[in-house]
This record gives C-alpha cells, structure tokens and sequence, in this order.
C-alpha cells in the first residue's frame, strides 16, 4: 500500500450509506456537514470503513470529539478566562511577595511564596478542561499555553535583581568585546576564546542589537532572554504538529508538554536558544513544503523554500556548533525512510556545514579534532554528567532526581503513546524520526559532558507529540473504534470512563508541571548572582589594568570573561587534584606562587564570592569551611591587599613586592577549557539549572 504524498494528503470521502448520497468529492465543507449530520453511530461506521478500506489510511486524528458548536456566546463562552486570570493574579501576587535574599539549596522551589503553587495548579486545570471542550475556540488554548510561558520563564526575571547565569554572562562578554575589538579575531589575540570568532553569527547579531537599542550592554535586557527564546519555538512547532494533526487537543497538549519538559535550561542568552528555534523552523519547512508534487509552478515554489531553508541553515550554521549536525541527521533520518521526497534540503545542510568547518572554523576544528575522535564511542563517557562533580546536599540530589524523574516519565508517556496509537504512529512517523535520530549522537561526542541534555532537547518535539497523544484517549486508531463497534454500541461521548479520561491524565499532566519548577530553578542558588556580587566583580574588572590576571575557585560569577582580550583568568578547582590539595592546606603560600610573575603595569588579584561558594559546596568540590579557610589565610596574609568586599565576597591584590618571582605556572591555564561555544567543556552547561 503506497503511503500518502505529504503527511497532509486527505484521503477520500467515506461512502454512502443508508441511502444518504456521497456528498461532492471536491466539496470539504458538504463532507463535514454530512458527517456531523448522521451523529455518532454514523460516524463510527463510515470510521470503521475507512480502517477496512486498503486504500485509505486515517488522516484526522479527531474522531472522538462530538459534533457542537465551536464557540459560544453570552458568559459561557466567558468560562475559560476564569481559572487563566485566577492563575495569573495568584501568580503576579506570589512575584510581589517572594524573596529571594535567602536562597537555600532547593534554590527558588522554597523561595516562592505558596500561592504560586496554587496559581500553576489552577492554570494546569483550566488548561487541561478547555482543550478538551470541542465548543471552546482554539485561541483560549493559546492563552493558557503563553500563561503557561509567562510563569515558567518569566518568573525569574521578575523576582531576581540581576540576570542569571554565569554562562549568559559570559556570552555578554562576548558580545561586549566584539563591539570593543570592532571585529573578529584570532587565537594568536584572544586565545581559545577565539572560537567564539568562529561562530559569531549570535553574537554579531546581539552586538547589532544593543546598538540598535542604545544599551550599555546585553545584560540589560538578557534576564527575559528565557521567554524570548521559548516564544521563538511556539510558531515552528505548532506548524510541525499542524502538518501530521487537526486535532487541537493534541496539537496544544504536545506544545504543554513540550515546554514542560524542557528543563535543561537551554533557553537562556546564548546561540544554542537561537539554532534551536531556527532548527524546528528547517524542519517545519521540509515536512509542509517539500515532497509535493507540481509542475512548473510547483518548482518555482520549491525554489522559493530552498532560498528561504538556506538563509535559515546559514544561520544555525555560523552560529552553533551542535545544532547543524542534530539538523543532517534528523533530515537524512527523513530521506532514508523516504518520508522526505525531496534530498535537496539535507544535500544543502551538509554543503553549507561542511564549507563553514573547512573555512572559518577550521582553526578550531583542527586543534579539537584529535579529541573529537577519541570521544567517538565512548558511549559511557559521552552521557556521563552531573554538576562536574558530585551533587552534595538534599537540595542538589532532589532536584536533580526531579528533573530525571519528569524526563523519564515524558519518555514513557511518548512509548505508551506510540504503542497504543496506530493511527499516529503511521501518519506522524516523520516525528518518530525526529525523536529518534538524534541518539546516534550519544556515541559521537561528550559535549562537555552536556550531550545527554542537548539530546534529550532536540528529541523532545517528536517525543511530547506522542506524550500527548497517551494522555488523550480519543485520539486512537480508528480500527480499534470499529472492532468495539461490532461488539455493542459505543458508549456516548461524556460517559464513556470519565473518571480515567479526566482525572488520570490531568493529574499526570499537573505533576509534570509542578515538577519542572525545581527541575528548571532548583539550582539557583549557584546561578543567581546578587546585586553585590555584581557590582564587586565590576569594580574588579574596572580597576584592573591591561595584562592582569584573576584568579578565582571558579568561574561561577558574573562578568567573569569581562576584558578576556586583556586579562587572564585561573580557576585553581579546575586544576589537579594534587595542586588543589596543596592551596587548601597552605592557601596563602599557594597561591600567592601562582600569581606570581604578572608584568606591569598588569596586577594579579585573587576574587571569592557568594556564586562560587555554592557552586564548590553544591557541586562537592570544597566546602564552605575550606573555602572560608582559604580567604582568611589571605586575609591575613601580608602577601595580600585587601581592596574591596561587600557581603557577597571580596577580592585582593597580590602586594608587588610580594609579586616578583618566577612567572606563575598556572595562569595561562584560566584561558584553557573557556572554549566550546555555548558552554561546551563545562559540566552540564546549559543543563545547569
């Protein structure tokens, strides 16, 4: 049996029967007027139909929905604004009333006021309630699924001073030093932070904009980066469900799912967040467009998407590293099952990546190779992760554990949908594809240790389509309606098992949702920085002359690449174990060897702070006793000058007489492993929340 052209090809009006005349073949409308009007045993027999008929297969997954208005007026009509306004208001209200001066290793979970709890709840309901109800129009979906956006990413922004994230600060870094330098530049200039040269297209657009919008820097308007970037993937992936579904409930309750799954925090200001929109954008483009059949109207149109798919695999290809590679997979994924006609566009993909990686990133790419192919394989190693260490405490291990325990269950919610939906798992087989081909990956690389959350992200598409799928029982294989048909009469809509079609999977779906919260913000006491800490770290840099260098535990802290093009950065935790052992036991002989050597007019200075206490404790590094050991032997230390502290840390100058030695061993090292765009070579990276 020859499989639809496109995922959207209809297949044929069902027959007559009883005497009723087929309607006009030609006539959509005339095919669902008669539908509507035989009620729903003629509906389920012209389904059963359908099934038996070897040369149709099932398109419109809606088959369960009973023929109603699909709007009202008066008040009803009204109903859904209920709980999404409640929700909203309880939500504006936990904002006002949360504080975040204290956060503990449950990070923003325990801060919130409780009446954001109730505000997520009562949005999940009315979410779930609505999108079921065929009379309400599809737009209050559409409401509750941005209420939905507006608490998960923008909560953040507003209940925290200064933007989080010690890697979305290192990419205003970035941004600033390309409007300072006035161009790209090399690794002779800048070191490994030269990949980001290699890359440049996010930054060079974010450089454009902060001219455009007359700001001093890119941290004053990346806090709501979160939900500028989620909003980026409603469009694309509402057009990818489109393509395989008419059936709104399962369209909104996928885009639910999806943004619910999301945790792994790469939605945050970096070129991950862009490619990743763009990625979806490519891949709706070749599912609706691609593979149509026309003469030479339908080539000129053919020509017009390949024009449009180029500027966009441009663009994810200047930008990331990752991203082109997960998008010639899933395309070739989709040529080689023949579910795309049409080779054109992963042909085009793989030209324009390759023409990048054998140009402009070719520096990078020839000093990391040796180690790219080492990694291949190396499945053990490539997934292992964590918070680069241990995680240490209750609130780490937790909220850790939350964010597995709700990947999991999306993952076994999309088997079960897959399983019991042979309808789905035939028409939207393009999105099974899309679920599974970027696993391969586990086996190509580490990613600095993020491969198993950047794969677990670019699955999620496909596999929330599925999820949603078990969580609706109406959408089934019609096959199964007409076997249950010939052994009595169907149960009417509304009463057939209520209490499993309702309250099962909107408890569920109200889990999942209040489970991301500490899988998305249950590490923020390592990524929120306050505004002392901000201001410390910038009075650090400004004082600092050209040829400094800044030794720190980590790089947990904000502005930390601020002036990389000048100034030096070590982090003796990323150092050996070994060395690491010696600062501990004698702090101020240790380090005071390492910063040793710094030519004038550059200082070396030593900087401790609030965000890189918790990252070392939460991440089982050193804890707070150790590393308040080390600033008190510096403290104390005439070696050391005490130049300004607040109660978010300090920092001091390595006193000059002090400073005249042999050059420090283990400076240069602060440059080496700050490579891998968009966080690669960290521990976890974007997954860090």
């Amino acid at each position: 049996m020859r499989p639809p052209a496109t995922p959207r090809e209809r297949s044929a009006p069902e027959p007559a029967r009883q005497g009723v005349p087929a309607p006009d073949t030609h006539d959509e409308a005339a095919v669902r007027r008669t539908s509507e009007s035989r009620g729903p045993s003629s509906s389920e027999s012209s389904e059963s139909s359908e099934s038996s008929s070897p040369g149709h297969e099932p398109v419109t997954d809606r088959s369960d929905l009973p023929a109603g208005r699909t709007g009202g007026r008066g008040p009803a009509a009204l109903r859904p604004a209920v709980p999404l306004l409640t929700a909203l208001a309880l939500w504006v209200y936990a904002v006002r009333h949360t504080d975040v001066s204290r956060l503990d290793d449950f990070g923003l979970v325990t801060a919130l006021h409780p009446v954001f709890w109730a505000g997520l709840a009562v949005l999940t309901a009315g979410f779930w309630f609505t999108v079921r109800d065929p009379r309400r129009p599809g737009g209050w979906a559409a409401a509750y699924v941005l209420g939905l956006l507006l608490m998960q990413r923008a909560t953040q922004a507003v209940v925290y001073p200064t933007p989080l994230y010690a890697w979305a600060w290192k990419h205003d870094g970035v941004v600033d030093h390309l409007l300072t330098a006035g161009g790209l530049q090399s690794a002779d200039e800048v070191g490994d932070m030269a990949v980001y040269d290699q890359w440049p297209g996010f930054f060079a657009a974010q450089a454009a904009l902060v001219r455009l919008l007359g700001v001093e820097s890119a941290a004053m308007y990346m806090a709501w980066w979160p939900l500028v970037s989620s909003l980026m993937l409603l469009l694309p992936l509402l057009l990818i469900y489109r393509t395989f579904t008419e059936d709104r409930r399962l369209i909104w309750t996928g885009v639910w799912l999806f943004l619910v799954a999301d945790w792994v925090g790469q939605d945050y200001f970096s070129p991950q967040s862009v490619a990743f929109a763009l990625h979806l954008g490519v891949l709706a483009v070749v599912l609706r467009r691609y593979g149509r059949p026309g003469g030479a109207r339908g080539r000129r149109g053919q020509a017009v998407w390949t024009v449009v798919l180029s500027v966009l695999v441009v663009t994810i290809v200047i930008s990331h590293q990752l991203t082109p590679a997960m998008l010639i997979v899933s395309l070739l994924a989709l040529c080689l099952v023949r579910r795309s006609r049409d080779w054109v566009p992963a042909v085009t993909t793989v030209v324009l990546f390759l023409a990048w990686c054998l140009t402009a990133a070719l520096p990078f790419l020839s000093a990391a190779l040796p180690d790219m192919i080492r990694s291949v394989g190396d499945v053990g190693g490539n997934v292992a992760t964590g918070y680069g260490a241990t995680p240490t405490g209750t609130g780490a291990v937790a909220t850790s554990w939350a964010a597995r325990l709700l990947s999991g269950t999306v993952l076994l919610l999309a088997v079960t949908g897959i399983w019991r939906q042979r309808v789905l798992r035939h028409r939207a087989m393009p999105l099974l594809l899309m679920a599974a081909a970027p696993l391969p990956m586990f086996a190509a690389s580490s990613y600095g240790s993020e491969m198993i959350f950047r794969v677990l992200m670019f699955m999620l598409p496909g596999v929330a389509f599925f999820a949603a799928a078990a969580l609706l029982p109406g959408v089934r294989p019609l096959a199964a309606e007409a076997e249950a048909d010939t052994r009595g009469p169907a149960p009417r809509p509304g009463v057939r098992r209520r209490g499993i079609g309702l309250a099962g999977p909107l408890l569920v779906l109200l889990a999942g949702t209040l489970a991301f919260v500490p899988s998305y913000s249950g590490k923020d006491r390592i990524n929120y920085f306050p505004p002392e800490e901000v201001a410390l770290v910038r009075q650090l840099f400004d004082e600092a002359p050209e040829g400094s260098t800044v030794v720190a535990a980590n790089r947990n802290y904000p502005l930390a690449y601020a002036s990389y093009g000048t100034i030096d950065h070590y982090w003796f935790l990323e150092d050996e174990r070994r060395h690491v052992d010696e600062i501990v036991r004698d702090p101020e002989a240790a380090l005071a060897r390492d910063m040793t050597g710094v030519e004038r007019p550059g200082r070396a200075y030593l900087l401790l702070t609030h965000g890189q206490l918790a990252n070392s404790e939460m991440n089982g590094q050193l804890t707070e006793a150790q590393l308040n050991r080390v600033r008190e032997s510096v403290s104390a230390s005439p070696r050391f000058r005490l130049v300004a502290e607040n109660r978010a840390g300090a920092f001091y100058e390595l006193r000059r007489e002090a400073a005249a030695g042999a050059p420090a061993p283990t400076a240069a090292a602060g440059r080496a492993g700050a490579a891998g765009a968009d966080g690669a070579g960290s521990a976890e990276g974007g997954a860090g929340r």
